[in-house]
């Protein structure tokens, strides 16, 4: 059951990295994908789907170290 949790802990936290990291304010999806990068006042398409991606990701973190206490 340990190796299960670190396991699960490296690919969340991978994944976690990962979304972070392409949600920078001026080099994002939107500018990737041919957008100004200008100022937007809320997520929208992929942006908004990568932030809630990006909250859940965060939510399992916390809770695979929890877990990794108690194992």
């Amino acid at each position: 059951m340990q190796e299960f949790v670190k396991i699960f802990q490296i690919i969340v936290s991978v994944l976690l990295i990962l979304s972070i990291l392409s949600q920078q304010r001026s080099s994002g999806l939107s500018a990737t994908f041919g957008g100004t990068g200008g100022f937007s006042v809320s997520k929208r398409g992929a942006e908004k789907i990568l932030y809630r991606f990006t909250i859940v990701l965060a939510i399992l973190f916390v809770f695979g170290s929890v877990l990794y206490l108690f194992v």
